[in-house]
């Protein structure tokens, strides 16, 4: 079925109430549009504003798909490596230090994947001080994981907490993660008018879906929310088994994350040791073919994200799964103990 380029009436009416409720932020349904997914929305943000040369700040570890898509639309990814003393988030100082003239956006993930990491209010706002005084960057702030956020920590979005870059913030969210709508491809974003513009007109039309699909999505954004807090607690009790089998591995260090599925774990304790095989593990990459040759568990290595080393899991699975893995993950870096006493 072709739906407006931009989404079907109903469904952007629920999305304008759940920023103005959820976040405190007023969009015009002119500000606001659909896509296939929160990856489309940032591709077209970047190919409807990036020239040849222009800069994107990226804070790492970050998505996999944030510099190549800024290399796809000509620009440039700036990486600021964000230290997990700092929380695996960007200072000020970094921020301020890595601005060009020819810096165009700063992308923000939070809660992030895959670090887990959640800006606070007074984070964001810090940041956004910085952008005062450079007017031409604008902000990406992709929110996707907004609802996947634990205990004492709070979910914040820049254009709220920080209303002078409002007009110059991109925000992304959508129904893919806490409404487990992954597969679906259908999330949104809401800015500038003449942003929003520029991206529908690079789609021209919009891509098949499902009849229902935008049905369902006005359902997910506008309907019954009481699955959350049971959704959360879910997750929240995983993480804690992971982080807690984690940090009994030979090697490896885990800190809790404040939000979304992922843990990244230091396997730095790792490095050097070697394999059953002979091997010397040099890198995280040498790590997570280590942990899937010997424990028979996928993990991803953190030079995808651009830190290492680290590794990533995903704790969306069930709480059996996860125990059976971490305990696997536990026998093959003891394996590693004994190799060296040999």
């Amino acid at each position: 079925m072709d739906t407006p380029v931009r989404g079907i009436a109903p469904l952007l009416k629920v999305i304008q109430e759940k920023f103005e409720c959820a976040n405190n932020l007023h969009y015009d349904i002119n500000q606001i549009t659909t896509a296939c997914g929160a990856k489309q929305i940032l591709f077209n943000a970047l190919f409807a504003t990036l020239d040849p040369g222009d800069e994107v700040i990226i804070p790492a570890p970050c998505w996999v798909s944030y510099p190549d898509m800024v290399r796809l639309a000509g620009g440039s990814p700036v990486v600021i490596s964000c230290s997990e003393a700092d929380g695996f988030k960007l200072t000020p100082e970094a921020f301020e230090k890595h601005i060009t003239p020819r810096t165009r956006w700063l992308i923000l993930n939070s809660p992030s994947n895959p670090t887990g990491a959640v800006y606070t209010g007074d984070e964001l706002r810090a940041l956004a001080e910085v952008l005062r005084n450079h007017p031409h960057i604008m902000v990406l702030a992709d929110d996707i994981y907004e609802k996947l956020v634990y205990g004492e920590a709070k979910f914040a979005t820049i254009a709220a907490v920080a209303p002078w870059v409002y007009d110059r913030t991109l925000t992304v969210n959508g129904v893919s993660k806490a409404n487990a709508m992954t597969g679906w491809r259908l999330d949104y974003g809401a800015g500038p008018a003449d942003l929003i513009n520029a991206m529908n007109n690079i789609r021209v039309r919009p891509p098949p879906i499902p009849v229902d699909l935008p049905i369902w999505a006005v359902e997910a954004i506008g309907g019954d929310q009481s699955h959350l807090p049971g959704l959360v607690k879910q997750y929240a009790a995983r993480r804690d088994l992971v982080v807690r089998k984690l940090n009994e591995a030979y090697g490896v260090r885990c800190g809790a994350p404040d939000g979304t599925c992922y843990v990244f774990a230091s396997c730095e304790g790792l490095i050097g040791r070697r394999a059953p095989s002979g091997q010397v593990l040099k890198t995280d990459d040498d790590v997570a073919m280590f942990l899937l040759e010997n424990a028979g568990v996928a993990v991803v290595p953190g030079s995808g994200f651009l830190m290492s080393p680290y590794f990533r899991i995903s704790y969306a699975s069930s709480e059996a799964e996860l125990a059976e893995a971490c305990d696997r993950i536990i026998a093959a870096c003891q394996g590693l103990v004994q190799e060296d006493a040999a």
